[in-house]
């Protein structure tokens, strides 16, 4: 039985790497993509997960299985393409970290995945799938992902949704926001940074926002990630906010793949219904996730900066600040 199993892309993230001789930046190759970083982060922490989605029959492609494998997460569920590359995306940094994507996807072998080479088995033996919106943005993969969603809900299996809104992938916003209200229709556990919020609800007010899709969708657990100012969450009518921990960070790629993991590591230890949660039980996972997000942004890279149970607790217990309004 699996903890965890996602499906989407799996890529390499060029990440800069100091100043060359001749004054130009350098790039350092980092593997990384969303639902792999969420499964290298539970992987980390002692959860068995295992990954679906297609990569190029390169040099790139075969790489990132090897790194897959190396942090313990099954690659059965992988796919290599010999018609298409594996998805490259050049990370650029500001002065606090804060990162932008330039990516060389067109088309790209995440992309390409089709609804046969979805290994149903593997969702035939996990507790939670979880997906994004980057293997939505184009066919065939925009299939594929609905069918790995549908055949996991009828299932019966806890779905979580990370929309990760990357404009610049996407032909047009409309079709954009149909997918993402596909992802929401099946979702149980929602993770939103404020601009996909605004996105979806129009509001960048947290609560306005989250009262919107918790009155459209149902969504049993919503959070929203922002940044420096911490965390925003929602179960049911009941929210709460806590603050950011206090690090050195110099990369925020993967900082909320990181903090996603810990929530399902902590709905995972927990081992109770989303229903018979309380407001104590999801500031206690905000807790946690918060310092598995922050450590993620002391060091290069997502895959390579997923912390341990023993750096996630010395910080989570330095410093802890929730508001709980009913």
């Amino acid at each position: 039985m699996y903890d965890v199993v996602a499906l989407g892309e799996v890529l390499i993230d060029f990440t800069p790497a100091g100043i060359s001789e001749n004054g130009e930046v350098r790039f350092e190759r980092n593997p990384g993509g969303a639902p792999a970083n969420v499964l290298a982060a539970l992987a980390k922490l002692g959860k068995k997960t295992a990954f679906i989605g297609k990569v190029g029959n390169d040099q790139f492609g075969h790489y990132l299985h090897s790194v897959l494998r190396r942090n313990n997460i099954d690659t059965k569920g992988i796919v290599f393409s010999n018609e298409t590359n594996t998805t490259l995306a050049f990370v650029h940094l500001d002065e606090q970290g804060d990162r932008s994507f330039s990516f060389h996807r067109n088309p790209g072998a995440d992309m390409m995945l089709k609804e046969q080479e979805v290994d149903l088995e593997l969702l035939n033996h996990t507790r939670i799938f979880h997906f994004g919106t980057i293997s939505m943005t184009h066919e065939p993969a925009a299939s594929a992902t609905l069918k790995a969603i549908t055949y996991a809900k009828e299932k019966g299996h806890l779905i979580s949704f990370d929309p990760n809104l990357r404009v610049k992938l996407w032909e047009n916003l409309s079709y954009a926001k149909a997918m993402f209200n596909v992802g929401l229709r099946y979702a149980n556990i929602l993770k939103l940074s404020e601009e996909e919020l605004e996105f979806i609800s129009g509001s960048k007010d947290p609560h306005l926002g989250t009262a919107f899709i918790f009155k459209q969708y149902h969504t049993d657990l919503i959070f929203v990630t922002m940044g420096a100012e911490g965390c925003f969450y929602r179960l049911g009518e009941k929210v709460g906010k806590c603050s950011a921990y206090k690090v050195e960070s110099i990369d925020t790629t993967g900082a909320g793949d990181a903090f996603l993991a810990g929530v399902l590591y902590q709905i995972l230890e927990n081992n109770r219904l989303l229903s018979n949660l309380s407001l104590e039980d999801v500031e206690q996972m905000v807790f946690f996730a918060n310092a598995v997000g922050a450590l993620a942004t002391t060091k290069k890279g997502a895959i390579p900066a997923m912390p341990s149970v023993d750096e996630i607790l010395t910080l989570r217990d330095s410093q802890i600040l929730c508001e709980k309004e009913n």
